[in-house]
């Protein structure tokens, strides 16, 4: 099935503002106005992001006001806390069809390959993508190499497994971390063949070696960036939107 990719990105690009921290992080990243979902509508609306991600629990409380901003919402499916230690696994919290409901244009999941319980996610978003695709939806697929598995493993061969694993098991999107290296990134990318590949914005970084890293993710074939904490940690969160729409649609 070829699926209309257009309603989250530009010209073939994306930039989604993404704030599915609270569950993931807990309220630690926050301060008294990030904390606010309505900061974050209002910063994906004026600085024009084709994506804004949430987890149900938002995207259904503050429905009203992402529709009026006309932002696409990115609904995410599934989602934990960093309370619980051990083995990574993710597993469902939202369905195709309350995402539907809340007017996602698109899903995300997180896979985390490596782990012990990375079969369960696997067999989770199958059901997920094959019911997401009826609906004309696509899927974003997390990869993150984390658990016993990845122990010894060379961050460069990990980034490319992970998004050679989203073109084969039929993610239309694949979001992974960038281990910093526009070689290691350039060979990633390849792996990913059709499946286009966005790049995690990760902690808060030095403004100008963000910039850096993003030409250089731009220069090797990624269509684009969900980022979140280098956005609406800032002080002009506007400000460094407007920097890095600039290196997306140059």
């Amino acid at each position: 099935m070829k699926l209309n990719l257009n309603k989250i990105t530009r010209k073939g690009k994306a930039l989604f503002l993404a704030y599915d921290q609270g569950l993931e992080h807990g309220p630690t990243d926050f301060n008294d106005k990030n904390v606010d979902p309505m900061y974050i509508i209002k910063i994906a609306k004026e600085g024009r992001y084709t994506g804004l991600i949430f987890q149900k629990g938002i995207a259904e409380k503050y429905n009203e006001e992402i529709k009026l901003s006309k932002v696409p919402l990115i609904v995410k499916l599934n989602g934990k806390t960093n309370l619980v230690k051990g083995e990574p696994i993710s597993k469902q919290l939202c369905t195709i069809k309350e995402a539907i409901s809340l007017g996602a244009v698109a899903v995300g999941y997180t896979i985390y390959i490596g782990s012990e319980h990375e079969e369960e996610m696997f067999v989770e978003f199958e059901n997920i993508q094959r019911e997401a695709h009826k609906k004309s939806l696509p899927v974003i697929c997390w990869i993150y190499p984390r658990g016993k598995g990845v122990s010894g493993k060379k961050k460069k061969d990990l980034m490319a497994y992970a998004t050679r694993v989203g073109l084969e098991i039929g993610a239309d999107i694949i979001k992974i971390q960038s281990d910093g290296k526009k070689e290691d990134l350039a060979w990633a990318v390849k792996s990913a063949g059709k499946t286009r590949v966005v790049i995690a914005g990760g902690k808060k970084k030095n403004e100008k070696d963000l910039i850096r890293e993003m030409k250089e993710a731009m220069a090797v074939g990624c269509v684009g960036f969900a980022i979140g904490r280098n956005v609406w940690q800032s002080k002009n969160p506007l400000k460094i939107s407007d920097k890095i729409r600039k290196v997306v649609w140059k």
